[in-house]
C-alpha cells in the first residue's frame, strides 16, 4: 500500500498518515456559506481536497473513504441577503447550492460522500450545547449560550496565537453577558424576522462554529482522520471547533490531522473587488475558460503555497490540455504510474504530479497519461467538447491547406496558401508546415467563427 505523508497544521510538520480505521478513512472539510456565487478563492479548497479525496480512494478503495463537506445555510450574511432582496431564505440557499454544485462540477470535482445542510442538524447542535453546559464548558446568558474559552486549557494551540492576537483576529464583540471577551457564541436569540428554532434557551439560532462540530460527530464520529479548509479558517473557526468538540467528547482527539490550503491571488495581487480582479468561477466559465483549465492552473501550485491566477497560466494550460487530449483520445486507460501516485502521496505534491504528466506526454505513454489525468481530475469519460470541437474545426483545414500547398509546389503560385494561412492566423490558429506535412493547433484566443467563409 502506498505510504501517504501529510503536513499536519496542528503539529507543524509532515507526518506519515495512518488512518484510525483502514475500513473507513474519514475526512471533514468546511464548505461554503450559501448566499452568493463561489469566487475563485472559494474554489481552491474544493479542488485541493477533491485531489486528496481521489488519492485516498485510489489508495484505500472508494468504498473505504468517507468525505463530508458541510453547507452553511443559516448565517447572518444569508439573512442580510434575504432582507436586501425580499426573497425567502430557503429560495436563496437552494439556488446558491445549485450554483455551487454546477460550478464545482465544471472544475471536475467529485461530490462528497455526505453534504449536510446546517439547518438539517439543529437538534444535534442543541444536544451538543446542552452537553457543554452540563460539563461546565458553556453558560447561558440573556438568551445566548457562550463557550467558556478559559475552561479549555489548550485553546490557541492550533493557530499558535497569543491572547492579544486572538482577541484582535476574532474581532471580539464586547457584550455585557460575556464572562470573558474571548468567549464565543454557541446559540443566540432570533427575532421574528430571522430564522430560528425552539431551544432550552428560547427561540434562536446556532452560532457559526457549532454546526461543524455537531455534523462531524454525527457523520464521522467523535474522532476522525482529517479536517481540512482554507488557511483563513484556522482562527477562530477551527480553533473553536476543537474546543467545542474535545470538551463535549472527553477523551476524543477530534481531528487527527489538520490540513489548510493557502490563499489565492490574481495577477500577483490579493483578489479584491476594489482592484477589479475579483472573479467568480461562473464569470470565468462564461468568458470561455474551461473548467479543466481552471483546475489545471490550481494544480500547478502546491496547496500550502499562495496561488497566483494569471491569464498567461490559463492560456498555457489550455494549450497543454489540448495537446494531451489529442494524445489520449481513443486510448484506453492503463495503470496509474507509481511515480505519479508517489508525488500526490507526498503531501499532495500536485506540482510534481503535473511534471510527471508532461513526461508521460513526451514519452508517448498514452495509457499512463490518460489514467493519470483521470486520477487528478483533468479527464472524465471523453475529450471535453471545447477541445474536441476545436480539433474537428481544424481537421478539415489541415487537409485543405495541405492540398493547396501541394498544388502550389507544382504551380509555384502560393497565393491560395497565403490566403488560407492568413485566415487561420486571424482566427487564432498556430500554423506549422514542414516536410512531414501541415499541423494546425488552436491558440487560447481561437475563434471558430472567424473561419467561416475561408473555404
Amino acid at each position: 500500500m502506498t505510504d501517504i505523508t501529510l503536513y499536519n497544521s496542528a503539529t507543524r510538520r509532515k507526518e506519515a498518515f495512518s488512518p484510525l480505521d483502514l475500513g473507513n478513512v474519514r475526512m471533514y472539510v468546511c464548505g461554503p456559506t450559501v448566499y452568493e456565487r463561489a469566487h475563485l478563492g472559494n474554489a481552491r479548497p474544493v479542488v485541493v481536497f477533491d485531489v486528496l479525496f481521489r488519492l485516498l480512494r485510489h489508495v484505500y478503495g472508494s468504498e473505504h473513504v468517507t468525505y463530508v463537506r458541510n453547507l452553511t445555510d443559516v448565517d447572518d450574511k444569508i439573512n442580510a441577503r434575504a432582507a436586501e432582496t425580499g426573497r425567502p431564505i430557503r429560495e436563496i440557499t437552494d439556488e446558491t447550492i445549485r450554483w455551487f454544485h454546477e460550478d464545482m462540477g465544471a472544475l471536475g470535482t467529485l461530490p462528497p460522500t455526505f453534504e449536510p445542510r446546517a439547518t438539517d442538524h439543529i437538534a444535534g447542535m442543541i444536544a451538543m450545547i446542552e452537553e457543554l453546559i452540563t460539563r461546565g464548558h458553556a453558560y447561558a446568558a440573556e438568551g445566548h449560550v457562550l463557550f467558556s474559552v478559559g475552561s479549555f486549557g489548550e485553546y490557541g494551540a492550533l493557530s499558535g496565537r497569543s491572547l492579544d492576537d486572538m482577541i484582535a483576529g476574532a474581532r471580539v464583540e464586547v457584550a455585557p453577558y460575556k464572562r470573558d471577551p474571548m468567549d464565543f457564541v454557541l446559540w443566540k436569540p432570533s427575532t421574528g424576522i430571522e430564522p430560528g428554532w425552539e431551544s432550552p434557551w428560547g427561540f434562536g439560532r446556532p452560532g457559526w462554529h457549532i454546526e461543524c462540530s455537531a455534523m462531524s460527530r454525527e457523520l464521522l464520529g467523535e474522532s476522525f482522520d482529517i479536517h481540512g479548509g482554507g488557511r483563513d479558517l484556522t482562527f477562530p473557526h477551527h480553533e473553536n471547533e476543537i474546543a467545542q468538540s474535545r470538551c463535549a467528547n472527553p477523551g476524543s482527539g477530534f481531528a487527527k490531522v489538520w490540513l489548510h490550503n493557502e490563499m489565492l491571488q490574481v495577477e500577483g495581487k490579493k483578489m479584491s473587488k476594489s482592484l477589479g480582479n475579483f472573479f467568480t468561477v461562473r464569470e470565468l466559465l462564461e468568458k470561455g475558460i474551461p473548467g479543466e483549465v481552471i483546475r489545471f492552473v490550481f494544480l500547478l501550485t502546491h496547496y500550502r503555497k499562495p496561488m497566483d491566477w494569471t491569464e498567461a497560466k490559463a492560456e498555457e494550460a489550455q494549450r497543454v490540455l489540448r495537446k494531451w487530449y489529442e494524445q489520449v483520445d481513443g486510448a484506453a486507460a492503463g495503470a496509474v504510474p507509481a511515480s505519479l501516485v508517489a508525488a500526490l502521496a507526498d503531501d499532495l505534491n500536485t506540482a510534481g504530479a503535473m511534471a510527471i504528466l508532461h513526461r508521460l506526454s513526451t514519452e508517448g505513454d498514452t495509457a499512463g497519461l490518460r489514467a493519470s489525468l483521470e486520477l487528478v481530475g483533468l479527464f472524465g469519460s471523453a475529450v471535453p467538447e471545447w477541445a474536441a470541437a476545436q480539433r474537428a474545426d481544424l481537421g478539415a483545414f489541415e487537409t485543405l491547406l495541405a492540398e493547396a500547398r501541394a498544388a502550389a509546389m507544382a504551380s509555384k503560385d502560393f497565393a491560395e496558401v497565403d490566403r488560407l494561412k492568413a485566415g487561420l492566423l486571424a482566427a487564432g490558429v498556430e500554423v506549422r508546415m514542414s516536410k512531414e506535412g501541415v499541423e494546425l493547433s488552436a491558440k487560447p484566443e481561437f475563434d471558430a467563427t472567424k473561419l467561416e467563409g475561408l473555404v
